[in-house]
């Protein structure tokens, strides 16, 4: 039980919570949740006993590149493999990641210690070509009304740049669209989102099929009985698109977001605008996601920017 000390309430429900994000996003197996919990619990019980207090989530704002350096060192010592470190190293840096944004820190310096995975841990986005092709194979669910469903939910995702809880939290009320979106992401911050027609249609396309009309405070997106749609759902409509069309695993539902970051950035958008689009509290967020070099950023910078 030594292991709990480590943890304060807070930091337990955040592990929780991100290993549920993890679960569904990524659609990992029980047995995978298994050892990443493992491997947040050993590091959060090895920051405890370093820092000589339970580490609470705003704590690991204070995170340093020695920290990391030493966890892996004790790891080491400890005899895990090569192979086994990387893994747990990996499970951590995707949940510190995960919490800084959710608590709006940055720790990009304390994450870019000799960590060649961590811009390529993240899911990699589909090609525009792909990101059709997944939507064009969702459409072939056998209920008309379900298919026009994950399709709306993707379309949100891949046209908006909105989180799978963002889409999948809009009420009845939301509908009809306006111009631009009013969406309430992490930390409580609103940003405003344009929607594109794209996305207006096929939203309007689900809602004319859909069996349960539509209520001003119920789900705008429903399940199979008339409840707010599980996240599960939409990852399994992707899990089959991706098996019909031989994409790889990281495409997922989030990857759509992703993609919507990186077509816009490929067209000529600039970061800070994608920043605010997708309710990033770091810009540094932004430009893993995006998968941006320093040089293209500074590229980018200097075309949006020419005065500065």
């Amino acid at each position: 039980m030594s292991h709990h000390l480590a943890l304060a309430p807070a930091t337990s429900d955040a592990l929780a919570r991100w290993l549920e994000t993890e679960a569904a996003t990524r659609d990992l197996s029980a047995h995978t949740v298994t050892a990443y919990r493992a491997d947040l619990i050993a590091f959060l019980h090895f920051l405890g006993a370093h820092w000589g207090q339970p580490v609470a989530p705003k704590a690991l704002s204070a995170l340093t590149q020695s920290d990391m350096r030493a966890f892996a060192a004790v790891e080491r010592g400890r005899g895990l493999g090569a192979r086994s470190l990387a893994r747990r190293q990996s499970a951590v840096r995707s949940f510190l990641r995960w919490i800084s944004d959710r608590e709006e820190f940055d720790l990009s310096a304390a994450l870019s210690a000799r960590s060649p995975r961590y811009a390529r841990s993240l899911p990699r986005p589909l090609t525009p070509a792909q990101a059709q092709d997944a939507l064009a194979q969702v459409a072939l669910h056998d209920t008309p009304w379900i298919a026009a469903r994950d399709m709306a939910v993707l379309t949100l995702l891949w046209g908006c740049g909105l989180r799978i809880s963002e889409a999948l939290g809009l009420d009845g009320r939301d509908w009809p669209f306006p111009e631009a979106l009013t969406i309430r992401g992490k930390g409580g911050r609103e940003r405003q989102v344009p929607v594109l027609p794209v996305a207006r249609a096929a939203v309007e396309d689900y809602l004319r099929q859909s069996p349960w009309g539509i209520a001003a405070d119920a789900a705008l997106f429903r399940g199979v009985r008339g409840g707010r749609l599980d996240p599960g759902a939409i990852s399994g409509a992707m899990r089959k698109a991706r098996a019909a069309l031989g994409l790889p695993a990281s495409a997922t539902p989030h990857a759509m977001r992703h993609s919507f970051a990186t077509h816009l950035l490929a067209a000529g958008g600039d970061l800070r605008t994608i920043q605010e689009l997708l309710g990033h509290a770091s810009l540094s967020t932004t430009q893993v996601y995006t998968g941006v070099d320093d040089a293209r950023l500074m590229a980018v910078y200097r075309a949006a920017h020419p005065r500065g």
